[in-house]
């Protein structure tokens, strides 16, 4: 396994509350982590527009919207759905294992 694919714990399973991003650090990335329909998903925390936290915004319809700005950003894609953003935000592999929420820094777009 190369150092790219490797998952690191961004927190428990348990501690994540639906349609509730929950904002970690991994190896000083800012990174979001929600549990929305089922399955969890990381995005890059930074929005890409306005250099805020995403994870103080909402999600709904399986986006998280900046609070500051309105741009809300696809949690699959990291792509926006409408302005003033026009970038997408990174987004990263999961994996759950047991009641870890793994994460790898790899992009998958």
């Amino acid at each position: 396994m190369t150092a790219s694919s490797t998952y690191l714990r961004a927190c428990g399973l348990s501690e994540l509350e639906e349609d509730t991003p929950k904002r970690v650090e991994l190896d000083g990335t800012p990174v979001s982590v929600v549990r929305t329909e089922g399955e969890v998903f990381a995005i890059n925390d930074i929005c890409s527009h306005a250099n805020v936290s995403l994870s103080e915004g909402e999600v709904e319809d399986c986006q998280i919207e900046c609070w500051l700005h309105g741009s809300a950003f696809d949690l699959r894609t990291g792509k926006p759905s409408g302005l003033p953003a026009t970038r997408p935000v990174p987004v990263y592999p999961v994996k759950i294992e047991g009641d870890d929420v793994l994460v790898s820094l790899t992009q998958e777009s």
